[in-house]
């Protein structure tokens, strides 16, 4: 079993990997480039465990062993020692490439290299290192420590070993790991849910429905516990653009080009919760 665990990114994906890594027993070494970002993150896993121990799931001894587990650096280089390492950055695809490059020369040999990105070709960032069949793609969902899908996905040089080891990671973090065996644009849930989301645009902009009755649609027919609207709010609206835009580049396909209405709702700043705005208001709820 692997004992040390390095997260590159300590936003609210990395943040949650480390915290669900720190949960399960490993030591982590959770890495960003300013410490306020880390001290975010800090204060988000202590807001979680609080919550927990308000229900009486969790003790303050065992918060206090959770933290305990994992160090906090700004420097790449503490992670030498990790057998494993996450990328949970942004979704840039050069960016991604100089952290697995960096990687690359920093960590043991046989150190497994993955990347938490929802669409790109795990395939083009292994090829920033010389290690690309110890490279896979091990995508995670939002919230990390409730979420308990995990896609671990094949670049074209992945080994099988390496896919092996990850789907097993996956389970020690209590995870329940699905293998993507093509390296393709959105892997196997974003190629599901962005026509729905799509497609949904589009019911808008024909006038056949409001966002509000089309999520109640979705929700309450189709079962789903958010609608494509809520989710699309709830995720990033221009996350959601971005993704569109990286999926029609690679495919050349008309089923992925973003509707016009997206595209100026994110024009306009309304990107979603996180501004308080995205296809719904929220400052006034």
């Amino acid at each position: 079993m692997m004992k040390t665990v390095g997260v590159v990114g300590s936003g609210t994906m990395g943040g949650g990997i480390a915290h669900q890594a720190a949960i399960s027993g490993f030591t982590v070494i959770l890495r960003d480039v300013d410490q306020r970002f880390l001290d975010n993150a800090l204060a988000r896993m202590q807001k979680l465990m609080d919550r927990q121990i308000a229900k009486g799931k969790m003790t303050e001894e065992q918060k206090s062993d959770i933290i305990q587990r994992i160090t906090f650096t700004t420097s790449l280089e503490d992670m030498s020692d990790c057998e494993f390492v996450v990328e949970a950055i942004i979704e840039d695809l050069e960016a991604k490439k100089e952290v697995f490059r960096q990687l690359d020369e920093i960590l043991v040999p046989e150190a497994i290299i993955a990347s938490n990105t929802s669409s790109m070709s795990i395939t083009d960032i292994a090829s920033a290192t010389k290690r690309p069949h110890l490279v896979a793609g091990m995508h995670f969902f939002n919230p990390p420590q409730v979420m308990k899908l995990v896609e671990v996905v094949r670049g074209y040089q992945t080994s099988d070993e390496t896919v092996k080891e990850l789907k097993k990671l996956s389970i020690d973090l209590d995870k329940e790991p699905i293998e993507v065996k093509k390296d393709t644009p959105g892997f196997i849930v974003n190629r599901i849910m962005i026509p729905q989301f799509i497609e949904a645009i589009r019911l808008v902009e024909e006038g056949v429905a409001t966002p509000e009755d089309i999520d109640k649609a979705v929700t309450l027919g189709l079962n789903y516990p958010m609608g494509p609207f809520a989710l699309q709010d709830y995720a990033g609206v221009d996350i959601g653009l971005h993704v569109m835009d990286y999926f029609y580049e690679e495919f050349k396909d008309a089923r992925f080009a973003a509707p016009i209405t997206l595209k100026n709702l994110v024009r306009a700043g309304r990107v979603g919760k996180k501004v308080g705005a995205g296809w719904y208001d929220y400052n006034n709820k």
